[in-house]
């Protein structure tokens, strides 16, 4: 947390992100709420999350306690809940800024756009106006969050055109 706390103090918008396994042999009520704690005091930009799943041989495999698994859902749909709600305010933040972008290519969802990612790695979403902007960096005016993504319009691109 010093670590997190002293980068904030030079880039307040840093976009931290993490990876989270629930139901872990031995985790207690507790240390899943110190889990819950951390990540409303972070405010992840990113995240991914699991259950924990016993593999053959692993030290984990055969330890004690281990976790119900219908414990484990439950946590990792609390925590998922969570961290997907902090997402999308990280990207509701983000609306109506320019954001400097590198264009990785069409989008995966609609053919009449083109997919870039900030320097936060957001996957952002513009209309496709010219195929030579794939590889180069674009600034992009955030028009909307969506749950997992943003939508954007081109923002001062003479150069490129």
């Amino acid at each position: 947390m010093k670590i997190i706390d002293r980068t904030r103090e030079y880039r307040p918008d840093i976009a931290v992100s993490g990876d989270f396994i629930v139901g872990f042999p031995g985790e207690t009520d507790k240390d899943f709420q110190d889990t819950l704690r951390i990540v409303e005091e972070v405010k992840y930009a990113h995240a991914y999350s699991f259950k924990y799943s016993s593999r053959p041989g692993t030290p984990a495999s055969i330890m004690e306690n281990h976790i119900e698994e219908d414990v484990k859902s439950e946590r990792l749909k609390i925590l998922q809940a969570r961290l997907n709600e902090i997402q999308r305010g990280f990207g509701q933040k983000m609306v109506g800024s320019i954001q400097r972008c590198l264009v990785t290519g069409i989008s995966k969802k609609r053919l009449d756009q083109l997919q870039a990612r900030t320097e936060c790695n957001r996957v952002i979403n513009f209309p496709f106006q010219n195929i030579g902007f794939i590889g180069k960096l674009v600034d992009i005016k955030v028009e909307e969050a969506l749950a997992y993504s943003l939508l954007g319009t081109l923002h001062n691109t003479k150069e490129l055109v």
